[in-house]
């Protein structure tokens, strides 16, 4: 086994576990941070190629906000709307996108996706 397939094996793994504990996720993708998709979870007719270049971008800009407000290193983001909600995790050299529900139990969610973020960043 390569140290690219293990890599891979150790993404897939972390979005397995995390869509196991939170079922109710309509998709989880980890992005490398110039917006390349590594691994995903989406739901049929989603485009993962378009959903990671824009988490990719929307965590830079995140982190250049965070820069200029001097808010320290970012950690997440939130993007809300009437039928759903997508938070981007910071992970290290990539993003971590997971789409959820209009209702969630953000402190579950949160709990377990910065978990996730943690195995992302140490695997990338």
């Amino acid at each position: 086994m390569t140290a690219t397939t293990s890599k891979q094996t150790a993404l897939n793994d972390a979005l397995s576990a995390l869509r196991s504990t939170l079922p109710e996720l309509k998709g989880v993708i980890i992005a490398t941070s110039d917006g390349l998709p590594v691994a995903q979870t989406m739901g049929a007719g989603v485009d993962a190629n378009r959903v990671a270049a824009m988490a990719a971008t929307a965590l830079g800009l995140g982190k250049r906000i965070n820069d200029t407000l001097a808010a320290g290193t970012l950690t997440e983001l939130s993007v809300s709307g009437t039928e759903g909600q997508v938070f981007l995790y910071s992970c290290g050299r990539g993003v971590l996108a997971v789409v959820t529900p209009a209702v969630m139990n953000l402190g579950l969610l949160h709990m377990e996706a910065r978990d996730t973020a943690k195995v992302i960043a140490m695997v990338l």
